[in-house]
């Protein structure tokens, strides 16, 4: 399985997934601010791995520090934040990973540790969210892998895959497990315009994983719908407010609207980190607009003509009226239990009760 970053010998090392699935690459960051130009230009995507990026940059923003006192070091790490945060707008992974690393410096700091043990600690944390992703991904695996039956057909859009995320992935999770499990399933994967991630990483994922799939053009989804070809669809999100509406990669509306038309269920893979309590709805989500000439280009070629402008994106935000079920590492929830989360009360399977 593919790996989207790691930490190696003082450097971060990052897959740079803008040449997949062509060339297997990857760029050593050994400063902060390389880091957070691999978010900013895709090099690195998904939301957990912005988190782990953002995490591990903060790390290595440390190091690159020169400070004799824990004041200073504290002091200087304030832009290392800033400039980490300002990466990515949408994806709420990225600051919450921030500021448990900063939370944790403070902590340390005001314990009287030393400046190399606080810089060894935040390493430590960094490597903690990492392994902690990979294992929120599985426990997501076993609860979505229940909404599988044998024979489905499974909608994706985007990539919320193990380049997405620590390993194993979000949304690719209950997918991976139910094919472990013998279930016969396939894969209907969106090309997801203009950056393809659909095409390049989520292909390549299946095709790696031997999961029978089929790739399609992002307007066919709703042909494939109506000829009740498909029996589900799964994606991920960059950012779920506390009433349940989902931010995720810009056509994610539309495919949840074409499954609610043709009563096909729409379930969302969502880690807590991903859940933004402190937003009430999803009007709120600061949505990401990119550059024009991802539109225009595609792999370097122009296919548009030029002296026209193009808008770009990069999210939108999806009601959670169209939402089945928010999986998540403790539970399967309906969009308006999410507070059963929030209140620690979570219901687990018992939460959602889907009748085909």
């Amino acid at each position: 399985m593919l790996r989207a970053i790691e930490h190696k010998k003082g450097a971060v090392l990052i897959l740079d997934q803008s040449r997949l699935p062509h060339s297997i690459t990857d760029i050593k960051c050994t400063s902060w601010r390389q880091v957070s130009r691999c978010i900013k230009e895709l090099k690195i995507r998904g939301a957990p791995a912005i988190g782990i990026a953002a995490a591990m940059g903060y790390a290595l923003g440390a190091e690159e520090i020169n400070a004799k006192d824990t004041g200073t070091l504290i002091e200087k790490l304030a832009p290392v934040f800033e400039g980490l945060f300002e990466s990515r707008p949408t994806a709420v992974n990225l600051g919450w990973a921030l500021q448990r690393m900063m939370e944790k410096a403070r902590l340390l700091a005001g314990e009287g540790r030393t400046v190399r043990q606080i810089k060894d600690a935040l390493w430590r944390e960094a490597g903690l969210i990492h392994k902690e992703d990979i294992r929120i991904n599985k426990a997501i695996g076993v609860w979505g892998s229940q909404f599988i039956k044998d024979g489905d057909v499974i909608l994706t859009h985007c990539n919320a895959g193990a380049l997405a995320t620590g390993g194993y992935g979000t949304a690719t999770a209950p997918i991976f497990l139910a094919h472990k499990q013998g279930k016969r399933i396939h894969v209907i994967v969106d090309e997801t315009r203009p950056v393809l991630q659909g095409a390049r990483l989520t292909a390549l994922e299946m095709r790696e994983a031997g999961i029978p799939m089929t790739l399609i053009t992002d307007n066919s989804a709703g042909a494939l719908l109506q000829q009740r070809r498909i029996n589900l669809a799964i994606v991920g999100t960059d950012r779920t407010t506390r009433n349940g509406d989902v931010a995720n990669k810009i056509g994610t509306y539309s495919v949840a609207v074409l499954c609610k038309e043709n009563k096909v269920p729409f379930y969302v893979a969502a880690p807590l980190s991903s859940i933004d309590f402190s937003m009430r709805s999803g009007g709120l989500i600061p949505i990401e607009q990119r550059h024009e000439n991802e539109v225009f280009f595609v792999r370097g070629r122009r296919i548009a003509p030029t002296g026209i402008r193009a808008a770009n994106l990069a999210f939108d935000v999806t009601p959670a009226r169209y939402v089945t079920a928010i999986i998540t590492e403790v539970g399967a929830f309906r969009p308006n239990q999410l507070k059963k989360i929030a209140s620690g009360k979570g219901a687990g399977l018992d939460a959602v009760r889907y009748v085909p």
